[in-house]
C-alpha cells in the first residue's frame, strides 16, 4: 500500500475521530499509529487501499479501548465497596442507582446506596428517592455528619444487615478543586474499595478528558462509567478517555430509565466511532423484538404481495419495542448525514403511535383489504382513533408505497433489500407526515 493511499483514507478517517469529538492529540497519536501499521501493508484482492486502511483502523480502535468486555471486580470479602467518582453534572447520582440495578440484574448482588455529598442541596435525598422508586436500600440521612463518619456508618451497617456491595457516591463539583480530591482521597483509604468508577458524560467532550486524567493521577481508579451515550455524541469520548488514562470503560449509561445501563463493548463502540453505526447492537435487539415465525410468515407474504394493514401495524409495533426511531437511527451507519432531514421531517414516536392508532380503528376486513375504503370509512377511522382524515390518507398512501417497495425486493432477490432502498436509508418502514 502506497503513502498517498495511506493519507488519503486517513485524511477522511481523521475528520471522522474530530467529528466523534475525539481530542485533537489523541487522534494525531492515533493517525500516527495506524499508518506504520498500514505502511507495507498487502492490499487483499476485491478491496480497495481506503477499506483495507478502514480495517486496520478499526482494529486498533478495538485493541486501544480493550479487546473484550471488563467485568466489576467483586471478588472480595463482603461488603465490596465500590466508590463512585466524577464531576458535578455527570450523572453520577444517578448512576449510582443504575449500577445498584444492574448488579442486582447481571451478578444477584444485594447493594446498599450511601451519598457522601453532604454539600449539594438535596443530594442525599435524590439518592434515597432513586432508592425507594426502585426498591434498593439506601444509608439512612444522619444531619451533619461528614463524609467520613458516613462512611464508617456505612461500612459497619454493610458489614451488621449482610449487604453483598456499598455503593459510596462520592462528591462532586462543577470544577477540580483540592477540596474534593482531598475528601475523596480520605474516603478511599478509609473504605479499602475493590472499584473506584470514574463517571464520565460522553457528551462534555475534552472536559471529561481533562477530568478523567485529573482523577485517576489522584485517586485508584479502576474504571470508566461513560454516560448519555445514547445522545448525539458517537462515543468519541470513549476512545480519547481510554487512551489518556489508560483505565477500561467498563459501563456506559444507554438512556434516563433506571435500568438503561449495559456493560461496555469495545468493537462495538469503535464502529460508532467511525460513524459506521452499532449495527450489532442493531440486531441484537430486532433479535428481541422479532418472533422468528411471524418473521418467515411476514417474508413469505411479502413474496406474494399480500402485505396488508395488519403486517403494517406488526412492523410499527417493532419500531417502538426496538426503541422508537430515534433509538433505531443512533445505531444505524452514516445516519448522521440524514438526521437533520428526518428531524426536519417530524419523524418521531408520537406519529408512530397515532399511526397505530389509526389501524386499531379499522376493522379486520378492512386491515386485509385497503381497496375496501371510501370517504364514509375513512371519516369514521379517523374519528375513532383522534385524527385527522389526512392522517388516515397519508397512512394508506404509505402502506401503498411499501407494499410496492416489498414487491420490487421480492423480485430483485436476496440482495433486494439493499438495492431497493435508498442509499443510507433504514430498510422498511420510515412513517411519512
Amino acid at each position: 500500500m502506497s503513502t498517498s493511499d495511506i493519507d488519503l483514507a486517513l485524511r477522511e478517517i481523521r475528520i471522522a475521530l474530530l467529528e466523534a469529538d475525539v481530542a485533537l492529540s489523541v487522534v494525531k497519536e492515533f493517525t500516527n499509529s495506524v499508518r506504520e501499521k498500514a505502511l507495507g501493508k498487502e492490499i487483499i484482492r476485491s478491496i480497495t487501499p481506503g477499506q483495507m486502511v478502514v480495517k486496520i483502523v478499526n482494529d486498533h480502535l478495538i485493541e486501544i479501548l480493550g479487546t473484550g468486555a471488563s467485568e466489576l471486580n467483586l471478588a472480595a470479602t463482603p461488603p465490596v465497596v465500590i466508590m463512585v467518582v466524577g464531576l458535578q453534572g455527570s450523572g453520577k447520582t444517578t448512576t449510582t442507582a443504575k449500577l445498584a440495578k444492574h448488579l442486582r440484574a447481571q451478578y444477584r448482588k444485594n447493594s446498599i446506596m450511601v451519598s457522601l455529598d453532604i454539600r449539594r442541596p438535596a443530594a442525599q435525598q435524590q439518592l434515597k428517592s432513586l432508592g425507594e422508586t426502585n426498591g434498593i436500600p439506601t444509608l439512612p440521612i444522619v444531619p451533619f455528619e461528614t463524609p467520613e463518619m458516613i462512611t464508617e456508618r456505612a461500612l459497619d451497617i454493610g458489614r451488621k444487615e449482610g449487604h453483598d456491595v456499598i455503593l459510596l457516591d462520592t462528591a462532586g463539583r462543577l470544577h477540580i478543586d483540592d477540596t474534593m480530591m482531598s475528601e475523596a482521597i480520605k474516603i478511599q483509604a478509609l473504605s479499602n474499595p475493590s472499584e473506584i468508577l470514574f463517571v464520565a458524560d460522553s457528551m462534555t467532550g475534552q472536559d471529561a478528558v481533562n477530568a478523567a486524567q485529573s482523577f485517576s493521577e489522584q485517586l485508584k481508579v479502576t474504571g470508566i462509567i461513560l454516560t448519555r451515550i445514547d445522545g448525539d455524541a458517537r462515543g468519541g469520548a470513549a476512545l480519547s478517555i481510554r487512551q489518556v488514562t489508560g483505565k477500561p470503560i467498563k459501563l456506559m449509561g444507554t438512556g434516563e430509565k433506571i435500568d438503561e445501563i449495559e456493560v461496555f463493548h469495545p468493537d462495538r463502540i469503535a464502529s460508532r466511532i467511525l460513524g459506521m453505526g452499532d449495527v450489532v447492537s442493531l440486531v441484537e435487539k430486532a433479535q428481541e423484538t422479532v418472533e422468528e415465525e411471524e418473521a418467515k410468515e411476514l417474508a413469505r407474504k411479502v413474496q406474494k404481495g399480500q402485505f396488508d394493514l395488519e403486517d403494517m401495524a406488526k412492523q410499527l409495533g417493532q419500531v417502538r419495542k426496538m426503541g422508537g426511531m430515534g433509538g433505531i437511527l443512533n445505531m444505524l451507519p452514516s445516519v448522521g448525514k440524514i438526521k437533520n432531514q428526518l428531524r426536519d421531517a417530524n419523524i418521531d414516536d408520537k406519529l408512530i403511535s397515532r399511526q397505530e392508532a389509526i389501524i386499531r380503528s379499522m376493522t379486520s376486513a378492512e386491515r386485509k383489504n385497503p381497496k375496501l375504503f371510501n370517504g364514509s370509512r375513512r371519516r369514521r377511522i379517523a374519528e375513532g382513533s383522534g385524527t385527522s382524515v389526512q392522517e388516515v390518507n397519508r397512512l394508506l398512501k404509505q402502506h401503498k408505497e411499501m407494499s410496492k417497495a416489498m414487491k420490487k425486493m421480492s423480485k430483485l432477490g436476496k440482495n433486494g433489500l439493499s438495492n431497493a432502498m435508498p442509499q443510507g436509508m433504514p430498510a422498511g418502514f420510515l412513517p411519512r407526515t
